[in-house]
């Protein structure tokens, strides 16, 4: 798409370099890393520039990136770079010498790509995509780019209702990225040999037209008297009224990442990963990623086992994350540990699956795992502090559950466990988050007594609960920053000054103000766009940091900008919805029926669990049918073969289904 003039695309390393002395941690800018690839441009006739929206330490572990950098390199004639958020140290000097926003593979102007493609995992990367664009020069909203500019694609989990953002990008991904870049680059690559005709709103339109891509341009949003949505309607004869999200089935067909980067600065994760399945039908009604990435489709064993070789040889690294929303329930799980901790007992290859349901904790499994590697503490989710909030958010774990698995634990020789709850979540009272508490004594006395020791802790992390698109609560009222401040501080109180076992407990809350700015981006419409806008304006920069994020910046933003509109935050995230209100996000389809959803969300008033449908009768929530998709789950019945050939040349390896 942009001009293919040689200064354009030129590397601006010889500049950058200048202004790295200056700044903290330089290292992240240089690129080069393992397993890093570098095109030469003039091969290539589609380009691609990857960012995180975040910093260098926290983009570059990102597995979405990573896979999508993999797929798009190994197509002929395509390349990916990335590119990553830079400090506010280093943008003020780029903004002073004329540095534009550049890929750390091989410092080229993220302008001069042809797409642009931001993956959201929060809502809260979106003041640093604007800085990004005005940093390479892209101006900020998509209706004054022209031939010259790349298209601004957004995909990752906050694209379910890229509605926010829908001013600044050009178009949006929603769903697995694999295939679905592979599409788009076909398409782009034929426009560009027929010499770009029709312009930019034509590539825009052959996107919009696959039914899969969605091009916020092409739809109009009408209001009515009292703020809400009356419709979303498309402008533009051939766009479809809804657009699909992509669900990749056969998960083995897609191993990714084969070669891991191994980061050159030290980053959040220092490991390799590798998903092993995708999608969850637990039910939690507050999870959005799992609502939103049905139906299960799990990597067989001997893929995982090929993945995790591979892996290892291409990184050296020493530990290996299983991924997925809820690892324990792979339905190999347990052959898949031992296999590992078995094949590299000698390497001393760490294993570590990130949070363990507590009903599918056992220890052989956590034995298996910290066979070779520390034992750290484990971690669970009740996330509701009462039995009747669990029932609420259908987390279905009782207290005698944890007790029992917590016990067997302490008993086997762990000293730590950390339990996340929500606060905030619908219907909550005072004292369903005051039960926290309890539960977190029951559990050291517990653990006092199965270990003979008092040196045991338990800590107690809690986040503000956040209503998203696509869940059975993106109807609830959200509770205000006040009122989970206050709730969170009697809880303090509560488990401070318990003589017997407060010190043994730790506790870590976040306050309630970042919540409520998560709530406005998660659940806004297009009108947000002005509040985004202003908040960038006013320097808003990484606020997922804390140390970055200010709360007042974005109340006084927002009052302005909404003031218009005769909408505020509190109307947008205290406020419950009605069946009949269209939402933002309704016309972008996630397989999920919206009936099914509200008749989930009364369950949720009424207290009545849903049972797991990998195990029961299916419960309609639409996503098979809906998707031409199917659960796909094991067992296969295979180990994880070969076990004794480690060091010998690679097994060639088989597919099996």
């Amino acid at each position: 798409m942009p001009a293919e003039a040689a200064a354009v695309t030129e590397s601006v390393f010889p500049q950058l370099e200048a202004l790295l002395p200056h700044v903290q941690k330089p290292i992240q800018y240089v690129g080069g890393e393992l397993n890093s690839t570098v095109k030469p441009w003039e091969s290539c006739d589609v380009r691609w520039a990857l960012m995180y929206p975040d910093a260098y330490e926290v983009g570059l572990p990102n597995q979405g990136v990573m896979i999508l950098y993999e797929v798009l390199n190994e197509q002929e004639g395509v390349l990916a770079e990335r590119t990553y958020s830079v400090w506010p140290d280093l943008e003020a000097l780029m903004r002073e010498h004329g540095v534009p926003q550049f890929t750390v593979d091989s410092h080229r102007p993220v302008k001069a790509f042809d797409v642009f493609g931001l993956s959201f995992s929060t809502e809260l990367g979106y003041t640093n995509m604007l800085t990004a664009l005005d940093l390479a020069g892209i101006p900020l909203e998509s209706k004054d780019r022209g031939l010259d500019d790349p298209i601004v694609l957004a995909g990752g989990h906050a694209a379910f209702n890229p509605e926010p953002i829908a001013d600044f990008i050009d178009a949006a991904i929603i769903g697995d990225g694999e295939q679905a870049v592979l599409d788009m680059t076909k398409i782009i690559r034929e426009w560009k040999a027929e010499g770009c005709p029709g312009g930019r709103e034509e590539v825009l339109f052959r996107l919009a037209k696959t039914g899969s891509v969605y091009i916020p341009a092409f739809y109009d949003v009408e209001y009515l008297p009292d703020g809400r949505i009356a419709r979303v309607v498309p402008n533009k004869s051939g766009v479809p009224w809804r657009v699909s999200k992509h669900t990749v089935m056969d998960l083995d067909e897609w191993p990714y990442p084969k070669q891991p980067l191994v980061p050159l600065a030290e980053t959040v994760h220092e490991r390799m990963s590798v998903e092993i399945f995708r999608g969850c039908t637990r039910g939690c009604r507050f999870c959005q990623a799992g609502m939103i990435t049905r139906p299960v489709r799990e990597r067989s064993i001997t893929g995982i086992g090929e993945m995790v070789d591979k892996g290892l040889k291409a990184t050296g690294f020493e530990e290996v994350g299983l991924l997925s929303l809820s690892s324990a329930d792979h339905s190999e799980i347990g052959d898949i540990a031992k296999g590992l901790a078995d094949r590299y007992e000698e390497d001393k290859i760490g294993l570590s699956l990130p949070s363990t349901r507590v009903d599918a904790f056992n220890v052989d499994l956590a034995n298996e795992l910290t066979r070779n590697g520390r034992r750290s503490g484990l971690t669970f989710a009740p996330e509701g502090g009462s039995e009747r909030m669990r029932k609420v958010i259908n987390k279905m774990v009782s207290e005698e559950d944890l007790i029992r698995t917590v016990a067997t634990a302490y008993g086997n020789g762990w000293r730590q466990v950390k339990l996340y709850f929500m606060c905030g979540l619908p219907t909550e009272t005072d004292d369903d988050v005051l039960q926290i508490a309890d539960m977190a004594m029951n559990v050291i006395a517990k653990g006092r007594e199965v270990s003979r020791s008092n040196d045991i802790r338990c800590t107690v992390s809690i986040g503000g609960f956040v209503p998203k698109p696509h869940t059975p609560f993106q109807w609830a009222p959200q509770l205000s920053a006040e009122e989970t401040d206050a709730r969170l501080e009697k809880l303090r109180d509560k488990i401070r000054g318990d003589k017997k076992y407060g010190r043994s407990i730790g506790f870590r809350y976040h306050d309630g103000k970042p919540g409520i700015v998560e709530g406005l981006l998660s659940r806004g419409d297009r009108r947000i766009g002005a509040v985004i806008r202003a908040v960038y304006d006013d320097g808003g920069r990484f606020d997922g940091w804390r140390e970055h994020f200010s709360y007042d910046r974005w109340m006084s933003c927002a009052d302005k900008a909404l003031a218009p509109f005769g909408v505020d935050v509190d109307w947008y995230t205290t406020r419950e919805r009605t069946y009949e209100e269209v939402l933002p996000w309704d016309h972008l389809d996630s397989g999920l029926d919206k009936d099914w959803l509200w008749e989930d969300w009364q369950d949720a008033l009424d207290e009545t669990e849903v049972e797991d449908c990998r195990w029961t009768p299916c419960f309609d929530c639409g996503v098979c049918p809906q998707m031409d998709t199917s659960i796909q789950i094991g067992p296969t019945g295979k180990k994880l073969l070969p076990l004794t050939v480690k060091n010998a040349a690679p097994a060639s390896g088989g597919h099996s289904h």
